[in-house]
């Protein structure tokens, strides 16, 4: 039928699990119990380092659970929870210091809802609705990977390797990527099945949640292209290129609207940038934002300042790693994960490179890569996939050693 889904690949459907059965056979339990076991591993490890945690910013010593799930940026998510964004941007008298403005409305606003209907206060709220999100983009990643065709046991073990991934903590913690993922999990499912009219609510909540509407917008654009190039062999109706084209446009409009929106309540036009660039200014000073250059800059100051050895080194080991990854994603496993993921972790990968200064948040903000999962997840050795397991926790307690526990002076924000 013109203007429907594409038919789900031969491989996923015969893979798939039947709807009968006993009820712990479902997909959904299975998902959902790897989930919940997940959330008992890394609860444990994280209290045991909130019991070692040292008085600290945000936390006295031994902090209890929720005290210590809501530090670093669950601080500044409460302050747009309880006070929204200053009208003027905090200066030191020459630049623009860091504020509230960085942090997008919507995990805020979802907790504030979540405050007004259970009376639960911030920190509960807010590791709720973490648990909450990243259990549904737990569901619908395993859905994702049936209709790109990985089959049952390589998209429930991708599931397992998402939900035990090093920075897996953050789903219980007071961060917005559980909303997010949970977003763009939904938009890539209904970007692969061609469901262009029901991505619109989702691009737009994804918009102001984190800030990849660009991105987004550019995997679109990709997809359109590739469906008016392959319109003879693959049916490329109207209707579906009016909503497609439309799409990409109104992701782009999200992709600018918060620092549109910025620009105008606090009467600067680079408000937003302006407080992006206050947290990389411990690192390299205050800089203008011009884009494809920070991770030159972050190469050259990793090299420099913190190995001792010439800038150039930096350079041309970021250089090999981006030629790297560049034929990685032309290799075979990763076209298996089909045309149109293919194009977001390529979009979104590029968005990366244009703005952002690689520090400890690059893990954090690596995640919206995770349909890569699917590919690390194809080897069906039982020894691997136990492998990958406990190596992935023991990177979960690395992560949280490194980037969450907070030791002094800590530069080594998640």
């Amino acid at each position: 039928m013109p203007g429907s889904a594409v038919p789900a690949p031969a491989e996923a459907q015969e893979a798939a699990p039947t709807p009968g059965g006993p009820w712990w056979s479902r997909w959904w339990v299975r998902v959902l119990g790897v989930f919940l076991a997940s959330r008992v591993v890394t609860t444990v490890i994280l209290l045991i380092f909130a019991a070692n945690q040292g008085k600290n910013p945000w936390t006295g010593a031994h902090p209890d659970y929720f005290s210590f799930a809501t530090i670093w940026d669950g601080f500044w998510y409460n302050i747009v929870a309880v006070s929204g964004y200053p009208a003027s941007l905090p200066s030191n008298g020459l630049h623009v210091t860091e504020n509230a403005w960085a942090f997008l409305p919507g995990y805020p606003g979802v907790v504030d809802a979540v405050m007004f209907l259970t009376r639960l206060p911030w920190a509960p709220a807010a590791v709720l609705v973490s648990v909450l999100c990243a259990a549904g983009a737990a569901l619908v990643f395993y859905r994702l990977m049936l209709r790109v065709g990985l089959g049952a046991s390589t998209s429930m073990f991708a599931v397992v390797l998402f939900c035990f991934s090093p920075v897996s903590p953050l789903f219980q913690l007071a961060y917005a990527e559980s909303l997010y993922l949970l977003l763009l999990a939904a938009a890539l499912l209904l970007l692969v099945e061609r469901r262009y009219g029901w991505l619109f609510p989702v691009v737009l909540a994804m918009a102001f949640t984190r800030p990849s509407g660009l991105a987004f917008a550019l995997a679109v654009g990709l997809h359109v292209v590739h469906r008016w190039l392959h319109r003879r062999e693959d049916p490329f109706p109207v209707r579906q290129r009016v909503l497609s084209v439309s799409l990409a446009v109104f992701s782009a409009i999200g992709g600018i609207a918060w620092p549109a929106i910025a620009a105008v309540a606090t009467g600067s036009w680079t408000a937003y940038t302006d407080t992006e660039l206050a947290w990389r200014a411990p690192y390299i000073g205050y800089t203008h934002l011009v884009p494809f250059t920070p991770w030159f800059q972050g190469a050259n100051w990793w090299a420099s300042v913190m190995l001792g050895v010439p800038g150039w080194i930096g350079v041309i080991a970021l250089l090999l790693l981006v030629a790297v990854y560049a034929v990685l994603l032309f290799s075979p496993a990763v076209r298996r994960l089909g045309v149109d993921l293919r194009f977001w972790i390529a979009a979104y990968s590029l968005y990366l490179f244009a703005v952002f200064f690689p520090q400890s948040s690059t893990f954090r903000l690596l995640m919206p890569l995770f349909p890569l999962l699917g590919v690390v997840a194809m080897p069906r050795s039982r020894v691997y996939r136990a492998g990958m397991v406990v190596l992935f926790v023991a990177l979960q307690v690395g992560w949280i050693a490194i980037c969450w526990g907070v030791d002094g002076a800590d530069w080594s924000p998640p």
